[in-house]
């Protein structure tokens, strides 16, 4: 997950008009993006699975248990369930993306992402 969010940042021009200019940025970034929140989303699915949590069927709820079982706070999962229906918008193709919305999630909001696997990460070690 940080390799996928390092690219992007490394990858990010300082404008949106610079980033919807460059469709190899745009791939890139996306691309990256689409990792990273599947990368979270495995080890949320992961992480209640190991606990004997059951597994909700959609990624947006895989995070509200999480938040359910106090494992994240709820406005974590909030977050990262919009960044699931992104995901499933880039994955499965269900129309044409917001170039704009990809490069303030980009631009914003990845440190949700770290936060999470932060959280994660410092529950494993307790």
């Amino acid at each position: 997950m940080r390799d996928a969010t390092d690219r992007v940042r490394a990858v990010l021009p300082a404008s949106v008009e610079a980033f919807i200019a460059d469709r190899t940025t745009r791939e890139v970034v996306t691309l990256n993006l689409l990792v990273a929140i599947q990368d979270c989303l495995d080890l949320a699915a992961h992480w209640l699975a190991d606990a004997g949590w059951d597994v909700p069927e959609t990624y947006a709820d895989v995070f509200v248990a999480l938040a359910e079982h106090a494992v994240i706070p709820a406005e974590m999962a909030v977050r990262l369930g919009a960044a699931a229906a992104f995901r499933n918008l880039v994955a499965h193709q269900y129309g044409a993306l917001d170039w704009r919305r990809v490069y303030a999630l980009a631009a914003s909001d990845l440190s949700d992402l770290d936060a999470f696997c932060a959280t994660l990460a410092g529950r494993a070690l307790s």
